[in-house]
């Protein structure tokens, strides 16, 4: 039997997805009350200017005054879209105080202070839902935190960013430099008109971060995460890794140490081979890979952003915090008992492209291949050749088998002090086997 009085339902933000979510409430009432138990009612939306008309939304209920629609007591379910770490970190928590559960987009937040929203959610008896905080509509957090709960997960790995594969992808399809690729990008509304948090690997690092600690059990932070951005990657990158069967994607890497007892988060941009799943990841599409001890690989596609999709995520949240607010009961909280370790970039075991510019000269790659050596990093395979034209020196490149991080980017050091390495033409680290 369905419940007659409705759910109050106070958005916070009427952006590109406040709105979508503004738009399904209202299209989809119906559908909505039957799937809950319970008709769902918009009560306010919070925006930073209430001059423009907003379309499918009454006027009365917008308003600029954020704490008082969070503080009204009889709001049974927040929905937060405006992002940034403040003032949403403090309506959030209280919403938490006035007894009103919350779902959420914001990834800068929960990566930079999730544990504060989680206790104060614990603390309130109320429940935190954040699918399209990491990949918009791919379902990733409720399988992590839900169906592989009785499971141990060993790696998270995949492509969470699709402004940055957006640009990688034409930088590898079409022969574009990395500002060609970007142009376009913004040209058809994939990149921002201020594109650093996606070009230099602060939202996939966000993402990492939170995807580290539901896998993990584990309080992960973006200050834990290695992030490194696409902005360095040249168009002579994405043309070796061709010549290796490999093309170039900014991946975000979470995994469990071979003894258990530690973890690491980095993002940055790796050649992959061209057989492995990711590396058909095209245009803005995301993709991750779980893999779990006993459920083994499991692949996640989809649009990993934009309006629509980020929408179908939140609506998703809200319907189960709803649901539990009629039966009384909660959806999953915090689950950080295993407090593992998160080891620096250094610890981690990878393999190295390097791309040298050296003389040439009979010698030079005997005397490179003692650096290597003398650092302990065996080399898989190496590849020298003359330039062309009238330029003078040759080319060295090698690849690395798998070492310390610290190993390699000291090998690399050594490198550049050689008399015959003119300088590094580049250096990508290597995944995907």
């Amino acid at each position: 039997m369905m419940r007659t009085r409705p759910l109050k339902v106070a958005l916070l933000g009427c952006g590109v997805v406040g709105s979508e979510v503004a738009r399904i409430m209202t299209t989809h009432s119906e559908d909505l009350a039957a799937r809950i138990g319970a008709p769902v009612e918009l009560a306010g939306v919070a925006v930073r200017r209430a001059g423009r008309v907003r379309e499918g939304i009454a006027p009365e209920l917008v308003t600029t005054d954020a704490d008082a629609l969070v503080s009204r007591g009889d709001i049974d379910v927040v929905v937060e879209v405006i992002g940034g770490v403040e003032p949403a970190r403090t309506l959030i928590t209280t919403a938490f105080e006035h007894g009103a559960s919350v779902v959420t987009a914001n990834k800068a937040l929960l990566a930079e202070d999730g544990s504060t929203l989680h206790e104060a959610a614990e603390k309130h008896g109320a429940d935190l839902y954040y699918e399209a905080a990491v990949a918009a509509a791919i379902p990733l957090v409720r399988p992590l935190r839900e169906s592989l709960a009785g499971d141990t997960v060993n790696r998270v790995l995949g492509i969470v960013n699709g402004t940055t594969n957006f640009i990688l992808d034409r930088m590898d399809s079409t022969g574009a430099g990395y500002s060609e690729a970007l142009d376009e990008a913004t040209a058809l509304g994939y990149a921002e008109a201020d594109p650093t948090a996606d070009v230099e690997g602060f939202d996939a690092a966000a993402k990492a971060a939170i995807l580290a600690g539901i896998a993990f059990h584990s309080r992960v932070r973006l200050d834990d995460v290695h992030r490194e951005g696409i902005t360095e990657v040249t168009a002579a990158d994405i043309a070796s890794a061709r010549r290796m069967g490999c093309t170039v994607k900014l991946l975000a890497i979470c995994e469990r140490a071979a003894d258990g007892r530690s973890v690491t988060a980095r993002v940055h941009p790796a050649m992959i081979p061209l057989t492995h799943p990711l590396a058909s990841v095209r245009e803005a599409y995301n993709a991750v890979f779980v893999e779990a001890e006993a459920a083994g690989r499991l692949m996640f596609y989809g649009p990993g952003a934009g309006g629509s999709p980020t929408a179908s995520a939140v609506l998703g949240d809200l319907v189960a915090a709803c649901r539990n607010k009629i039966s009384g009961s909660r959806g999953p909280g915090e689950s950080a008992y295993a407090q593992l370790p998160v080891s620096p970039m250094g610890e981690v075991v990878t393999r190295y492209h390097i791309s040298l510019d050296v003389a040439d000269k009979p010698g030079v790659l005997a005397q490179c291949a003692t650096v290597f050596a003398e650092h302990g990093v065996s080399i898989d395979t190496v590849r020298q050749q003359g330039k062309d034209g009238s330029e003078k020196g040759a080319s060295l490149v090698v690849v690395t088998h798998r070492a310390p991080d610290a190993a390699l980017s000291a090998t690399v050091e050594a490198l550049r002090s050689l008399d015959t390495v003119r300088g590094v033409a580049s250096i990508m680290r290597v995944e995907g086997e």
